[in-house]
């Protein structure tokens, strides 16, 4: 190579710098997502040096909220082959045997999707391969998985997206969604295959469609390692929030109130995150821990003299204690005095000036939790929750947004950003090779990340750690995944003598690459 390359020998900061300048050049994200991509497809060393020096600014250009945007466009932007495409119909049958055609031999993570409902943005089809790729890169960055051992990949299963039929751009088959047992079987075969294949990988499922998320974790968590982040990752996190805004409020667990605006695979997640925490650490029955959350859907509060039939992942939290039927978001919150509301809908803004004072009458310091992604897609912004509640509320969003100043007071907005939890927790699985993820091990990853964060901060009203700690709140939440995983007697590897260090010896790190290949290079 010898006069095809520049003479100077630069270090990877240096590298780094010049890429971030490049994207300082940039003026809208998308283009950033552009040169990242360009970055990642060609010397994978450098870019996750860049995403890990500048982890707070890029995080959200790799994953949430700009990913969403790229995904609306990857057929069109498509230029290098960074994940791995499974078709339901030229593939089936032969899933086995197409892995082969991974170039790495061994896998320890792979992120599947079938763009059935990326983030709140619908049915993507195939374009869902950039969900998947940017969170492979996040474990990658966040948690120390080798690059080389992690893998994105999108089952197409067809769509029913009609402007993704009729773009002549869109790489996808052109047929209908298959639904029901044959997409069940079609998954069942890519994880077995994968199990097969790469017997230590972790599998996390990422924006199935409702209705099959929960039927896919039922079926597959005990057959392959695997976890749905959606369902799982998200309850861990927002519980997190839930164990950190009792604690600001100084609320018992026992007396706690929630109102979720929202029903599905995400909502139900978190709520059942929930009431397991309040039996668990709170003292309470199963029964009153499930009476603790109040469910609305589209058509209003969830009860069992609704009238409609209910799918059966709203059933459990459906109320039959004679409570009157509410369709209105503001009715439901006047009656209840809730001490949390969270909003998992995804259908935009919904939390309005009528249902905030509605909170603050009914609680001095109510938590408010939009989380739904992307930004456009929220129940509210930062902006509107502190002005409306005369600053009294605790804010943490899905998206992040800007700090907000009001009355002389400075808010930096929460993040309960899945990002603080699913690396850790597919880690710390992995690396102990765990038989499956039980719910025990996502209760100690969201109580390990509530307790990284300092009782001062909590008082203020910070309820999450700072991601630019990413890789120190990984290692500790993948400590804690461990660990429960041999109290569970799930762990398959005899237990180290010092987990944490087992577990930091083996993280991947840019730097530790480039040291290798100078030994190598000599």
């Amino acid at each position: 190579i010898e006069g095809l390359l520049p003479p100077s020998v630069e270090t990877l900061d240096l590298q780094a710098e010049r890429i971030m300048r490049h994207l300082e050049m940039e003026e809208e994200d998308l283009s950033k997502y552009f040169v990242l991509a360009e970055v990642a497809s060609h010397n994978q060393t450098l870019f996750y040096h860049v995403v890990m020096t500048y982890l707070t600014k890029l995080a959200p250009i790799v994953y949430t909220p700009v990913v969403g945007e790229a995904c609306t466009q990857f057929d069109k932007i498509y230029s290098a082959p960074l994940g791995f495409y499974l078709s339901s119909w030229e593939h089936r049958g032969r899933f086995k045997d197409i892995l082969c055609n991974w170039p790495s031999k061994i896998v320890q993570i792979v992120v599947v999707t079938d763009g059935g409902r990326i983030l709140g943005l619908g049915d993507l089809g195939t374009n869902g391969i950039g969900i998947s790729i940017g969170k492979v890169q996040l474990y990658v960055a966040g948690a120390g998985f080798h690059p080389e051992h992690s893998m994105p990949v999108v089952l197409d299963c067809g769509t029913d997206n009609p402007k993704l039929r009729n773009d002549k751009f869109y790489m996808g088959a052109k047929k209908d969604r298959i639904r029901g047992e044959e997409h069940l079987a079609v998954v069942e075969e890519f994880c077995l295959a994968i199990k097969d294949r790469f017997p230590a990988a972790c599998v996390q499922f990422e924006d199935f469609q409702t209705d099959m998320a929960f039927a896919i974790l039922e079926r597959m968590r005990k057959k392959v390692l695997c976890f749905n982040d959606d369902i799982q990752g998200t309850g861990a996190v927002v519980t997190t929030g839930f164990i950190n805004g009792m604690k600001a409020q100084q609320t018992n667990l026992k007396e706690a109130r929630i109102v979720f605006f929202g029903a599905g695979s995400s909502a139900v997640g978190v709520a059942k995150s929930i009431a397991s925490y309040i039996e668990l650490k709170g003292g309470a029955s199963a029964e009153h821990a499930r009476k603790a959350i109040y469910l609305m859907d589209s058509k209003g509060l969830i009860t069992n003299t609704r009238g409609d039939e209910l799918p059966d992942h709203k059933k459990h939290f459906s109320r039959d204690d004679g409570i009157p039927d509410m369709k209105h978001l503001v009715d439901v919150v006047k009656h209840v005095k809730p001490h949390a509301l969270f909003g998992l809908a995804g259908a935009g803004p919904a939390f309005g000036q009528d249902v905030v004072e509605a909170l603050c009458e009914g609680h001095p310091k109510p938590l408010i939790f939009p989380l739904s992604n992307p930004t456009s897609k929220a129940e509210i912004t930062a902006e509107d929750a502190y002005h409306w509640s005369k600053g009294k509320c605790i804010f943490a969003s899905g998206t992040a947004f800007a700090p907000v100043d009001y009355d002389g007071q400075h808010f930096e907005p929460g993040q309960a950003n899945n990002v603080l939890i699913f690396p850790g927790v597919g880690y710390g699985a992995c690396l102990v090779k765990a038989t499956w993820i039980t719910d025990s091990m996502f209760a100690a990853a969201a109580q390990k990340l509530a307790d990284y964060v300092p009782v001062d901060r909590i008082e203020q009203g910070d309820l999450y750690p700072e991601l630019e700690n990413l890789r120190d709140i990984s290692l500790k939440v993948a400590t804690a995944v461990a660990e429960d995983a041999f109290k569970e007697g799930v762990a398959g590897i005899n237990r180290p003598e010092d987990l944490e260090t087992f577990l930091k010896d083996r993280m991947w790190s840019p730097l530790k690459q480039k040291a290798m290949e100078q030994l190598q290079h000599g």
